[in-house]
């Protein structure tokens, strides 16, 4: 094994290791919290088999906290790699996953089963995946032949298509019932209060076949951010990668937003934070964006459940609070001076 090839399996077998004991933390956090009782203390001896919990705790612990912390663990890793891939695919420091109009597509799709009255899952769930998956559909053939491998070309198509189901979103909602029109928004703003184990299983098991192939291309991005000549010169076949990466990333996207509804900035805030101090080397911020990720969503879950003295609020207002200033700030920023 040559030298620079251990020192990064180094850095990624760190990294990885101190983000892992971070995900871990949050997720015994996320579990333990919330107004009907435990504590960290508590479920941690009872993780251990050092304690026993009383039955309804224990119910509430486990059937309705733990997959809700799962599902914010697996939406956050999403999203955060999503944005990771997208910034190296458009060269563009303020992609998110949101910029190829994936989730205004979802969005639409998921608007729709509301309207007809379908069940959330896999009612609801399944409409918005297949809305998010047109959107991709269209996404390519909009940008099909030599246009692909512009980054200009793939973000004009977003902004377009995202534009475009915004104006079908507020139609939907023009029409809908007044108590439609509740759950519409309410969804529109990210919800992760109604997932269960069945939803949680079906997104492991579409999204972490994509995190593989993703983690296995992560050098091929870092190839991708030198220009498209350097890479064809080094070998890479340029478009052919970016449509795989953008097929894994499109459907792990439109997975998590077809079950827990809009959250934007995630992939904007994580991604930026670990290359301040992790670098540019996609091979490592691939696996730190997962565990990242699905940490600080579980985070900001905890806020959205906890903050308010009744009830709870929605988790992507969370994460637009966080999000919005940073990603004006990185703006700002990027301006020429």
């Amino acid at each position: 094994m040559k030298r620079g090839t251990r020192r990064v399996t180094t850095r990624i077998l760190y990294t990885s290791t101190i983000l892992g004991i971070v995900l871990l933390a949050a997720g015994l956090i996320g579990i333990s919290v919330g107004p009907a009782g435990g504590n960290f203390r508590m479920v941690f001896r009872s993780v251990l088999g050092q304690a026993v919990l009383e039955s309804t705790i224990s119910d509430i612990i486990w059937h309705i906290r733990l997959p809700r912390v799962l599902s914010a663990a697996l939406v956050g890793a999403t999203l955060s790699l999503g944005g990771l891939v997208f910034q190296a695919l458009l060269r563009n420091p303020l992609a998110e996953p949101y910029i190829l109009g994936i989730s205004g597509g979802a969005a639409v799709g998921a608007i729709g089963g509301i309207l007809l009255g379908l069940s959330h899952f896999p009612g609801i769930s399944l409409a918005s995946f297949l809305g998010g998956m047109a959107t991709v559909g269209l996404l390519l053939y909009l940008t099909s032949g030599k246009t692909i491998l512009r980054p200009d070309a793939l973000l004009l198509s977003g902004v377009m298509v995202n534009a475009f189901c915004s104006a079908v979103i507020l139609f939907l909602v023009s029409i809908g019932q007044r108590t439609q029109v509740h759950s519409i928004i309410f969804w529109l703003m990210g919800d992760l209060s109604m997932v269960d184990t069945r939803q949680v299983t079906f997104m492991a098991v579409l999204i972490l076949p994509a995190f593989g192939i993703i983690f296995w291309l992560s050098h091929v991005m870092n190839l991708l951010l030198l220009g498209q000549e350097t890479a064809r010169s080094l070998g890479i076949n340029v478009k052919s990668m970016t449509l795989l990466l953008m097929a894994a990333t499109s459907l792990m996207v439109s997975i998590a937003v077809s079950n827990c509804g809009l959250l934007g900035f995630v992939g904007l805030v994580i991604p930026h934070l670990l290359r301040l101090f992790l670098g540019a080397d996609h091979r490592i911020l691939a696996p730190a964006c997962i565990m990242g990720g699905g940490a600080y969503m579980i985070l900001c879950d905890l806020l959205a459940r906890t903050l308010p003295g009744q009830g709870e609020v929605p988790v992507g207002v969370i994460t637009a609070l966080i999000g919005a200033p940073l990603f004006i700030y990185l703006l700002k920023r990027a301006a020429p001076k």
